[in-house]
């Protein structure tokens, strides 16, 4: 069976990129960057980025690369008794994180209609958690289906499915060559139009301002290498899937500081426009910029909507901002399902066309619980086990497999045979002892916090039947994978060191 290829390194990077860029560069980062001393955060993000998120990203693109497979098949040649973590990583990722990332992109759809008409009315806040979720009280009572999410929901299930079904080059390639470039126009056309607002200067000052007594604060450091880990797909196995589509002859270590920089400098940028909006409303209001900003989901559904509705041509803005929103989360969620695709084929040999067709019924079906009143609820839950512990102990793992049980060198050397910048000792120090070490910080951290009390103030027969139950259950499903009988004879073949 011939192995799918990108069609070009621009397309593989575009890729790369597409998965990397999501939803968390537009809202996550820039209020990291703010609560956490401005442009004071830069050292430590920085630090993070050139520590941890290149190397781990060097290491999956040398794996995929290297021993040619999906994040599955890439461990079994690297260690046998370990195609199990490869199957985890994918199937949390597919039947977890896209479940409900699809339906936060499903959200900014509705919002991108709603900005037309400004349809959240004068109280976004009410709007948002009262009439567009409805939101439940407890992950309990699940309530009814909303509908306006579940029909937004079938749109962007079926722009998955239509890019999926249409493979590497026609597919992934095509559609990111399309995605990027428009969302860093948009991004570009939202920035330079904020910037003129009356106001603008307060929330960039507010972004910026350095405080660098912030960085004595031993969280801002985990958060900062947090954040590296997650924005970068990192421990998806998808970065392991889309090199393993590269010809033999790819320049590895230029193509992983492409991605991390474009993708950390895309974060830096959109935060422009949205702290020079959050400055033009707290200017408008007469408040301050601490009372006007709100984290996550509140930012963008909540805080934003409030202030584009004060803006000249705010209709106009949201709907390109809201746009964005949805051009960013589907070319990270098309990402995650090829991770999960690749691996299927790799080891089974299925049809494309028609594993692709029925992942995309089992996902949306899957979703429908987050389209629930308590979707918020679950969602919140899921997410905070899922990258709290399911990604980071991936990412512990995937260090000490090509660390310690296998010989790294192999790795370093076919890296250093196919690409312009070389690496050396201190990278494989990085990958043997620091990488696991700060991820290992950042798990412990979680664990404690865990034990001290239920995360987010719910119940611990939530947190278990949920989020517990998300991780043993994923952990089962890969294990059970991971004893099928090979279908195909990739198995059987080393890498190309």
């Amino acid at each position: 069976m011939k192995r799918e290829q990108w069609k070009s390194q621009l397309g593989f990077l575009l890729a790369a990129v597409g998965s990397a860029i999501g939803l968390g560069n537009i809202w996550r980062f820039s209020y990291m960057a703010y609560s956490y001393g401005g442009g004071a955060f830069l050292i430590p993000y920085l630090t993070a980025l050139f520590t941890a998120g290149i190397p781990l990203m060097i290491l999956e693109f040398a794996i995929g690369h290297e021993r040619i497979g999906s994040a599955p098949l890439a461990y079994k040649k690297i260690h046998r008794s370990w195609e199990w973590l490869g199957w985890w990583a994918v199937i949390f990722v597919m039947f977890g994180i896209v479940l409900y990332y699809t339906v936060i992109i499903a959200w900014c759809l509705n919002y991108f209609l709603l900005s037309f008409n400004l349809g959240w009315g004068s109280d976004p806040n009410n709007f948002f958690f009262q009439k567009f979720l409805a939101m439940s009280k407890s992950p309990s009572q699940l309530g009814a289906i909303r509908t306006p999410i579940l029909f937004s929901l079938i749109v962007i299930w079926f722009i998955n499915w239509a890019i999926e079904f249409r493979g590497v080059q026609k597919g992934l390639e095509l559609a990111n060559k399309i995605f990027m470039p428009l969302l860093f126009v948009l991004t570009a056309v939202l920035v330079f139009w904020s910037l003129s607002l009356d106001g603008a200067s307060l929330g960039i000052k507010a972004y910026l301002r350095p405080d660098f007594s912030k960085l004595s604060n031993p969280k801002v450091w985990i958060d900062a290498y947090s954040q590296i880990f997650f924005t970068l797909s990192l421990g998806f196995g998808i970065m392991i899937a889309y090199a393993s589509y590269l010809p033999e002859k790819s320049n590895i270590t230029r193509n992983a500081y492409l991605t991390a920089f474009i993708n950390c400098g895309y974060s830096l940028f959109a935060g422009f426009a949205v702290f020079s909006v959050l400055g033009f409303m707290a200017q408008a209001e007469g408040k301050a910029i601490s009372e006007v900003v709100t984290q996550s989901i509140g930012l963008a559904f909540v805080a934003y909507p409030k202030a584009l509705s004060m803006m000249p041509g705010g209709n106009l803005f949201g709907a390109i901002f809201f746009f964005c929103l949805v051009v960013a989360g589907i070319s990270s969620s098309v990402s995650i399902v090829e991770a999960f695709v690749s691996a299927l084929i790799d080891k089974f040999g299925l049809n494309r066309k028609v594993l692709v067709s029925l992942l995309s019924v089992l996902g949306f079906i899957g979703s429908i619980v987050f389209t629930t009143q308590a979707g918020l609820l679950w969602l919140d839950i899921v997410d905070h086990f899922i990258t709290n512990y399911g990604l980071v102990v991936v990412g512990i793992a995937e260090c000490v497999l090509a660390g310690w049980l296998f010989d790294v060198t192999i790795l370093q050397r076919h890296v250093n045979k196919v690409s312009s910048i070389k690496i050396g000792k201190g990278w494989i120090t990085l990958i043997r002892f620091f990488v696991p070490l700060v991820l290992g910080i950042m798990l412990v951290g979680a664990l404690y916090n865990e034990v001290q009390k239920p995360y987010g103030g719910y119940g611990w027969a939530a947190i278990a039947l949920i989020g517990v139950n998300w991780i043993v259950l994923t952990i089962l499903a890969a294990v059970v994978v991971a004893t099928r009988p090979w279908k195909t004879e990739l198995h059987k073949k080393g890498g190309r060191g």
